[in-house]
């Protein structure tokens, strides 16, 4: 295990690497790519058609409030499925979560299939989460 010195003492801090998890389907006629980085506490879940970043966010557990809190970090405010994803998904895995989530939105049924096509994956790959 690699370890990394703290800047104001001499004490060792194990540093976890950051693993990636790949996955794609066909949706409603359009496929559909998932890329998924575990980092310590939380993961970024990437999710588009092509190679594009067109929004951001993030969401957090609240000790306040059994909804987590959420934030569209970049993108369009009037889109809020980034927002919703990542806040279901906090909500389901009690870590923060990132979405950046790139599909157009001509179907809301497509965002549905999507979300579920996630649960599905993290009932095959719980490690990857």
């Amino acid at each position: 295990m690699e370890t990394v010195e703290n800047g104001d003492s001499s004490t060792q801090a194990p540093v976890q690497g950051i693993s990636v998890h790949d996955f794609s389907e066909k949706i409603m006629e359009q496929l559909v790519h998932f890329h998924v980085m575990k980092l310590s506490g939380g993961f970024f879940l990437w999710i588009g058609s092509g190679p594009v970043l067109s929004n951001l966010a993030v969401a957090i557990a609240s000790k306040h409030d059994s909804m987590p809190l959420s934030t569209l970090v970049l993108g369009d405010t009037s889109d809020t499925t980034a927002s919703s994803l990542a806040q279901r998904l906090t909500k389901k895995t009690k870590k923060q979560v990132f979405v950046s989530y790139n599909l157009p939105m001509t179907n809301s049924n497509l965002a549905l299939l999507v979300e579920d096509r996630i649960k599905k994956e993290m009932e095959l790959h719980p490690d990857q989460f």
